[in-house]
């Protein structure tokens, strides 16, 4: 269970906090590389506990780590909305790259582009760009690519409601149900069912 899973991680990461960054990242990839749930967990864990030393470098490896071992959505949530979010936070620079994860074949890097951005968007962060990668993923096929960026644009209307409901107002003839439905699931009755009317 999830709960005990982060208590060794606690334990475990204790053992190696002194270590090199570089040297924990090669642990970290290799728990990624195994295919286990629970190691995935604990990788994401040792990630974000290094989110004080992000450098601009680590982006690439946050990406690849995606790209070749995230193949679930609760591996990507966990890894994306903690220490993506964070690096996107310290280095907004890097909008333009997760941007670009929009286009890729790759359902789970289509998915993190939405999900990076779960906490900077509650924070009332970025509402431009969380529209335009909500824009690029709108008629995306895949539900859990569909979840992902209806779940940004509901964090997104914590803090910009009315800006959230004029774009799922002008969008709402061609933007999937599933994905339509999140985006309003925080707004008042009436916003609601405006949004769902046909």
């Amino acid at each position: 269970k999830v709960p005990v899973v982060n208590r060794i991680s606690k334990e475990c990461f204790k053992d190696i906090e002194a270590f090199e960054k570089e040297e924990i990242f090669k642990l970290i990839e290799i728990l990624w590389q195994s295919g286990i749930l629970e190691e995935s967990f604990i990788a994401c864990n040792w990630t974000y506990s290094l989110r004080k030393s992000f450098q601009p470098a680590d982006f690439a490896i946050f990406k690849k780590w995606i790209d070749l071992y995230i193949n679930n959505w609760a591996s990507c949530d966990t890894f994306c909305n903690h220490s993506v979010g964070e690096f996107i936070q310290m280095y907004p620079d890097f909008l333009v790259e997760l941007k670009k994860f929009t286009k890729s074949k790759n359902r789970w890097m289509r998915r993190a582009s939405a999900v990076s951005l779960i906490i900077p968007a509650r924070k009332g962060l970025f509402l431009d760009l969380i529209f335009e990668i909500a824009d690029n993923l709108l008629l995306d096929k895949d539900d859990l690519v569909q979840k992902g960026y209806g779940w940004m644009l509901k964090a997104a209307s914590e803090s910009h409601q009315q800006e959230v409901f004029d774009f799922v107002m002008k969008k709402k003839s061609i933007m999937p149900r599933t994905s339509l439905r999140y985006a309003i699931e925080k707004m008042p009755k009436e916003m609601r069912k405006q949004a769902m009317d046909k």
